[in-house]
């Protein structure tokens, strides 16, 4: 199967319906079905080998993505917020290519590849040409190539073939599942996997989408209102600045009805930010959603129930849910192991690993799949007694004092519920004496205060005296990505240059 049949059966039984919203013009499924066949034809007339977007989120992009879907090459959209320097290498990965450019970008492909601006793409793609195409329906062949951030190195291609993606909609997503009112606020970016995912469910289950390019917490509950959005998914970050904007300003939470549900992840939800929005937000069902880039986006839930179980339990155990990702997806299996690549059971801390039908785990045509299928997604968590998956970052995040293994996590989620700690980050900062110690960088909350000796001794009376950091550094805020990721090998460049 190929991932066009979600466009083409969404055009079939509900071509009528409102398929798209952007900057105020809406688009059908009839006519996003038309387009997408366009520019199959497109890429299919010049036999590019690949289909590249670097640009916002805009109509191009599910058109594109179907489009290359079509044609039978692989979409590529790469990150608009790259340098001309990280661009240029990626694109000679990926030649030749068809380029579709945002207005802000520089032209920098090859002279033997086609180059439009988006702007072009749209008009001709919703020209009056009638187009007819017929795809490839191989579920092995490439659909996505996403290139990884390259944090440590030179970014990776995560390839997810036909196959995978269409697993994970078919195992999540019911077909035409959504009220003909319903609308669900994109705000990812078009490069991100959650992007990716979010226009693929939205087609399979034919609700509309609503784009909003770039996040402005004013703009996102803005945009709710006047498109009458009933469901978004937003990152940590996202969600933190939506509450602030509506504690500050005089936008009345009456204004926003329509909103259902909230869905949230691509970081670490901090504990008190989602206990606030559930009373912000009390008709909203919230869900967790844990995924990767290679395994064709989630792959475990927190689902709204177990957030309102959770919520207000006077069981510590069942409260604490709240910091979970919740449980695997039924077609998935799910493990933790220690470095010795063993099973460990409940409680006991290790790497995630993943093995399933979305499960890709693929990377520039080499597999990262062990014999039996299982992924290892290099993220650290364990299990509870119930299933319930609890991350503590990624497995390389661990900081080793003294041979004893300290969870980054643990630390920083204690250091959440201090009321005059906003925001907080543990990394290890190399010791001569222990290996590593605890370094913390602290986020002040505004208008209060606390010491270093405060905190040590907040961290001492509720964690082992090991984790109580050698040296805290106050900052007005910690560096994430667009996806909402702590990009905690910045914060450890602050303790190494602090060191030497």
């Amino acid at each position: 199967m190929n991932i066009a049949l979600f466009l083409q059966m969404a055009a079939e039984a509900c071509g009528d319906r409102c398929a798209l919203a952007h900057d105020g013009t809406h688009y059908t499924y009839a006519e996003l079905y038309e387009a997408a066949k366009r520019a199959a034809c497109r890429f299919s007339k010049v036999q590019c080998e690949y289909v590249t977007l670097i640009d916002e989120s805009s109509p191009a992009v599910p058109i594109a993505l179907m489009g290359a879907a079509m044609a039978g090459v692989p979409y590529v959209p790469i990150n608009y917020r790259l340098s001309e320097e990280q661009i240029i290498p990626l694109l000679e990965r990926i030649d030749p290519a068809y380029l579709i450019l945002g207005p802000k970008e520089s032209d920098h492909s090859p002279d033997h590849w086609v180059t439009q601006s988006t702007s072009e793409f749209m008009n001709d793609v919703f020209s009056d040409d009638e187009m007819e195409v017929s795809w490839n329906e191989d579920p092995s062949a490439v659909a996505v190539q996403l290139f990884t951030s390259g944090t440590t190195g030179t970014p990776k291609a995560a390839i997810l073939r036909h196959e995978h993606l269409v697993s994970y909609i078919l195992g999540s997503v019911e077909f035409m599942g959504a009220h003909e009112e319903e609308a669900t606020l994109v705000s990812v970016p078009p490069y991100h996997i959650a992007g990716i995912s979010a226009v693929m469910s939205s087609i399979y289950a034919c609700r509309k989408i609503v784009q909003l390019p770039t996040f402005n917490p004013f703009e996102w509950l803005s945009l709710c209102a006047q498109e009458s959005v009933t469901s978004a998914f937003v990152v940590p970050t996202m969600l933190t600045r939506i509450i602030d904007e509506l504690e500050a300003s005089d936008i009345e939470l009456s204004s926003i009805s329509s909103l259902q549900s909230i869905a949230y992840g691509g970081g670490k939800m901090p504990v008190p930010v989602i206990e606030q929005a559930l009373k912000l937000f009390p008709n909203v069902n919230f869900t967790n959603a844990y995924g990767l880039t290679e395994t064709s986006s989630t792959i475990t839930l927190l689902g709204p129930e177990d957030h309102r179980t959770a919520a207000d339990n006077d069981d510590v155990a069942v409260h604490a849910r709240l910091g979970s990702v919740g449980k695997p997806l039924p077609s998935l299996e799910l493990e933790i192991r220690d470095e010795h690549g063993e099973p460990l059971g409940p409680w006991d801390a290790g790497e995630i690993y993943v093995r399933g039908p979305q499960v890709s785990g693929e990377y520039d045509g080499r597999s990262a799949l062990d014999d039996d299928g299982w992924f290892p997604t290099r993220d650290a968590g364990y299990l509870d007694d119930h299933g319930y998956l609890y991350l503590s970052g990624r497995a390389d995040d661990v900081i080793v004092r003294g041979g004893e293994n300290m969870s980054p996590g643990e630390i920083e989620d204690l250091l959440h519920r201090h009321p005059a700690i906003t925001d907080a980050a543990a990394v290890g900062m190399p010791s001569e004496e222990w290996g590593e110690v605890v370094a913390l960088a602290i986020v002040k909350t505004e208008g209060q205060e606390i010491t270093e000796q405060e905190i040590c001794d907040h961290i001492r009376e509720h964690l082992r005296s090991s984790r109580v950091p050698e040296v805290v550094h106050f900052t007005p805020e910690l560096p994430y990505n667009e996806t909402g990721k702590l990009l905690r090998r910045v914060v450890s460049e602050w303790f190494r240059i602090k060191d030497d």
